[in-house]
């Protein structure tokens, strides 16, 4: 009898096994969510990723065709796998090179593998890697903090060499978080692996004390005190370049709701890919062309001329004695800058916030820089103009939604509750 019961315990322990690992293999969530904190040294922001064995630093890059890391030092994974030269994995990833590698085989040095042209978009380099497939895992959600890890067991990304980290990234990051509208990028796989809607929204924080937050996945989006961020949203059309850039249509730009005179020719995307604006997560701060940036500096320090200006800067090119400036609930007290989209009516408005820059003590900067005369894009709104803004990236629909500033609703991206819930 003593031996049954015994046998029956370890049956229904086996079975229980069985029916966890499959609840976990079947786990089909509708969200997930990553913790992103903004770099100190560089402004960039990096997200954490569950890699097997460790957390992997990203930098966020909404021009990313993929996720990529070093795989040089201590990737220790048993689920690693380099697929085959002119495999589907290769096809799926636009690959058409085939890799190979002098040294023993290891993690990004495999004969006959897919190769892959790896990004840094921060400095522009670019090196070859190698295609690989991994286990990875993401938090899920229900909109106001972290659930379960979900693993998605065959993860494409690319192996890149250790000399695409040593410029410009943050010092922890292990590479970047690709989140482009490309087949294997991380929004695609993800809501191809779990079924939901290919959207993500992105909401950067200014503080490098606190995190902000990716969702991917359609909202709520909840921050602290229980505001849904993904409502209202205003949305205007989104393109994608060849390059994989986010362009949207700056039809003008007012300035204390007065129109700033631009030669509108710019603002328009070019049949070559020039002019229009895009949006970077590795641009830290907006770069405008160069009659543009100067139109638009002219007019500000027109609104503000009883502010005392001072010698700007590096890279910013109009700056004032900060202790002038007085402080509101949105930031700096200055005049609001209005990007005019595609209609009248759907105006993206930048605060003092995401305005005014402090570089050092007692100074305080316009956050736009010039780009010069020829630049490929006339507009490219940089990361700081995107803190403590949501926008949603909807890659079906092909558009953007975006809140302006949280500051007006009395939250940030920094309220977002990482306390894991049973």
């Amino acid at each position: 009898m003593a031996s049954l019961l015994h046998y029956l315990l370890v049956l229904f322990s086996f079975f229980s096994l069985v029916l966890a690992s499959l609840s976990q293999t079947n786990f089909k969530p509708n969200r997930l969510v990553l913790q992103v904190h903004k770099d100190s040294a560089t402004n960039l922001h990096v997200a954490n990723v569950q890699t097997p064995g460790s957390q992997a630093p990203l930098v966020v890059d909404l021009q990313g065709k993929f996720l990529w890391a070093n795989c040089d030092q201590q990737y220790l994974s048993s689920n690693y796998h380099a697929p085959n030269c002119h495999s589907t994995q290769c096809s799926k990833a636009n690959s058409h090179t085939c890799h190979t590698c002098p040294h023993t085989a290891r993690p990004g040095c495999h004969d006959n593998s897919c190769g892959l042209i790896v990004e840094n978009h921060v400095t522009h380099q670019s090196a070859l890697g190698e295609l690989a497939q991994d286990e990875l895992s993401f938090q899920t959600t229900q909109g106001s903090n972290p659930g379960p890890l979900a693993r998605v067991p065959q993860f494409l990304f690319a192996c890149a060499p250790s000399s695409l980290l040593q410029r410009g990234l943050p010092k922890n990051a292990k590479g970047v978080l690709g989140l482009g509208h490309a087949p294997i990028s991380v929004p695609t796989q993800l809501a191809s692996h779990f079924g939901f809607q290919p959207k993500f929204a992105l909401c950067l924080t200014s503080s490098t004390r606190s995190n902000g937050v990716i969702f991917f996945g359609n909202g709520p989006y909840y921050m602290h005190p229980g505001i849904d961020v993904s409502h209202p949203l205003t949305f205007t059309p989104l393109t994608v370049s060849q390059e994989g850039e986010y362009h949207i249509q700056v039809s003008s730009v007012k300035i204390n709701n007065k129109l700033v005179p631009l030669d509108t020719s710019l603002l328009s995307i070019k049949k070559q890919g020039l002019g229009g604006t895009i949006i970077s997560t590795t641009t830290p701060y907006t770069i405008l062309e160069h009659s543009i940036f100067r139109s638009i500096a002219q007019f500000f320090t027109n609104e503000l001329s009883g502010i005392p200006q001072t010698k700007p800067v590096a890279p910013f090119g109009v700056c004032y004695e900060s202790n002038k400036i007085t402080s509101s609930k949105l930031g700096p007290a200055v005049p609001n800058i209005d990007l005019v989209l595609h209609t009248q009516n759907v105006v993206w408005r930048i605060l003092g916030a995401n305005l005014m820059v402090q570089p050092q003590n007692g100074v305080k900067c316009l956050g736009f820089v010039d780009g010069g005369a020829h630049p490929k894009a006339s507009i490219v709104i940089g990361a700081y103009q995107l803190e403590d803004n949501l926008l949603q990236f909807d890659l079906a629909k092909s558009r953007l939604g975006f809140s302006s500033s949280l500051l007006s609703r009395r939250t940030n991206c920094a309220n977002f509750n990482f306390t894991v819930s049973p």
